[in-house]
C-alpha cells in the first residue's frame, strides 16, 4: 500500500458518525468514515444512468445522505456567472453542509477582473441569507494555460479584499506543473500559502514527453514541485462523450473508489479532504468568508 495513502485513508476512516444535533460538516453514518466533498456547476445534475437517488440544485439531501460533508459549487467562469451556484448553496446549507465555491479563472479575461467577480459574488450570497454555516469556502480554479502572473494576482486580489487566502484547483496539467515547478523560490512560498486542491481521476493519466503518470496524489505533488501535500484530491470527475456524462474515478492499488457516490442515479463530481471532521471545520473557516 502507498505509504502517503495509509495513514490519511486509515486516518479518514477513524471519523465516528455524528450524533442527532451535529453540526454543519460532520459526517452522515452511510459515507464510511471518509470526509467527503461534492463539486458542482451550471452543468449539474448530470443525466440519469441507473436507478437510485437523484438530486437538483433546490435539493441535495441525496448527496448529504450518501456522505457529502461539504459542497463546493462553481460561481463562475471567464468573466461569466454560474446560473444555479446560489440554489445549490442554500440547498447545501439547509441540507446541513458546509457551503463553498470556486471559480474557473481564464486567459482571456483579466485575472484581477475575474477575482472582483468571484469576490464581489461570494460577497452577495454571503449576505443575501441567514446561513447555518459558519463559512463560505472560496477557491480558485486554474486553467492549465495561464502564466504564474495570473495565478498570484487572482490570490492576492481575492485576499486583499477579502482577508482569505483562497484554495488552489489545479488539473493534471503539464503546461501548469512546468511554469510552477520552474517558479522562483519567492512564488513558490507565496503559492504555498493557497492550499492545494489536486485533480486526478487515475493512476495512469497525465503520461507524456515531459512526465510520467503521477500514479498517485504523491506522485502529482512532486511533479508540481511546490506543495509538500495535498489538501483536498479530486478522485472523481465526469466527462462528456457521445453524448452522455462518463464518469472517471480513481480505481487502483489500495484506493479504489466506487464509479458513482453511494445510491446516486447519476455521475458527480466528489473529492475527500485530507484530515478529519474538526479539521474540515477549522479549514472551511479558514479559507472562508465569515456567514455567521
Amino acid at each position: 500500500m502507498n505509504r502517503l495513502l495509509f495513514p490519511v485513508l486509515l486516518a479518514l476512516a477513524s471519523c465516528s458518525a455524528p450524533q442527532p444535533g451535529s453540526t454543519a460538516g460532520s459526517l452522515p453514518p452511510s459515507s464510511g468514515g471518509m470526509t467527503q466533498i461534492v463539486n458542482v456547476s451550471a452543468y449539474d445534475p448530470k443525466e440519469r444512468q441507473r436507478e437510485g437517488r437523484g438530486y437538483s440544485e433546490h435539493d441535495v439531501s441525496a448527496l448529504r445522505a450518501n456522505g457529502a460533508s461539504a459542497l463546493i459549487a462553481r460561481v463562475g467562469k471567464g468573466g461569466n456567472l454560474d446560473t444555479k451556484c446560489a440554489n445549490f448553496l442554500a440547498s447545501a446549507d439547509r441540507a446541513g453542509m458546509l457551503p463553498g465555491v470556486y471559480y474557473r479563472v481564464q486567459r482571456h479575461v483579466d485575472a484581477v477582473a475575474q477575482a472582483d467577480q468571484m469576490v464581489n459574488r461570494a460577497l452577495a450570497l454571503a449576505r443575501g441569507r441567514s446561513w447555518n454555516a459558519p463559512a463560505l469556502l472560496l477557491c480558485g480554479d486554474f486553467d492549465g494555460d495561464l502564466p504564474l502572473s495570473a495565478i498570484l494576482r487572482f490570490m492576492d486580489r481575492v485576499e486583499s479584499r477579502t482577508g482569505v487566502v483562497p484554495v488552489a484547483y489545479l488539473e493534471n496539467s503539464t503546461q501548469l506543473k512546468q511554469t510552477l515547478s520552474g517558479a522562483d523560490a519567492a512564488s513558490k512560498a507565496k503559492l504555498r500559502r493557497m492550499p492545494y486542491w489536486l485533480a486526478l481521476y487515475a493512476h495512469d493519466s497525465g503520461a507524456g514527453p515531459v512526465y510520467p503518470a503521477p500514479g498517485n496524489p504523491r506522485g502529482l505533488v512532486n511533479q508540481y514541485r511546490v506543495w509538500s501535500d495535498w489538501t483536498i484530491w479530486q478522485y472523481g470527475g465526469v466527462d462528456w462523450q457521445n453524448g452522455r456524462s462518463r464518469p472517471k474515478v480513481y480505481n487502483h492499488g489500495s484506493s479504489r473508489f466506487p464509479l458513482y457516490f453511494g445510491n446516486l442515479d447519476r455521475p458527480v463530481e466528489r473529492n475527500v479532504f485530507r484530515g478529519s471532521q474538526a479539521d474540515l471545520q477549522a479549514f472551511w473557516q479558514r479559507h472562508g468568508l465569515r456567514l455567521r
